[in-house]
């Protein structure tokens, strides 16, 4: 536990897994719809990152994201599967790192479940575009922090124990196993 944590007055570590993991990363989810994903294909090591629209979270806790099938992302999964993604639903809670695993696939039962037609301004056929993929991450481990009530409250109480000089804040952290 590192010393912020040591100083609290409240329980701040709150490890999740099973269904109450997959609806703390839905929850996340919902107030970030957009993630960096991050794949690591790099000889050296390094990560690519670009912005992806997180089309559903399903209730395994798989994300599900559709993707041109000659992206560069696309070609580096197939090369190295790992993914890394970082999500952020507000400027003060809702964050989350999941690690896992990419896979390209085409479903179109499943691309009909996730399709709007907002996404034809990315594949402009609509659904019958031949681009479409859609990857599937499955988590493998991920860490969040939120906080327990609500940034309203958490702000009342990070300002008070800025005056009283007593740690107050009203996060919660810990892994997440889904």
């Amino acid at each position: 536990m590192d010393s912020n944590n040591r100083q609290q007055t409240e329980d701040v570590i709150r490890n999740l897994d099973g269904r109450e993991a997959v609806e703390k990363i839905q929850e996340i989810v919902k107030s970030a719809e957009t993630c960096f994903f991050c794949t690591s294909a790099q000889p050296n090591g390094a990560m690519n990152a670009r912005p992806m629209n997180v089309r559903q979270v399903d209730e395994e806790g798989n994300f599900w994201f559709l993707s041109a099938k000659e992206s560069r992302k696309n070609a580096e999964l197939t090369t190295n599967p790992v993914v890394t993604l970082f999500l952020q639903g507000s400027p003060h809670s809702d964050f989350l790192h999941i690690e896992g695993e990419g896979t390209v696939l085409t479903d179109r039962a499943k691309l009909d479940e996730l399709w709007t037609p907002l996404i034809k301004a990315w594949f402009t056929e609509g659904k019958d575009d031949p681009r479409i993929s859609l990857i599937k991450v499955t988590p493998r481990k991920g860490y969040y922090w939120d906080n327990k009530h609500g940034d309203f409250i958490a702000a009342a109480k990070f300002m008070f124990g800025a005056i009283a000089g007593k740690p107050m804040d009203d996060s919660v952290t810990g892994t997440i196993l889904p």
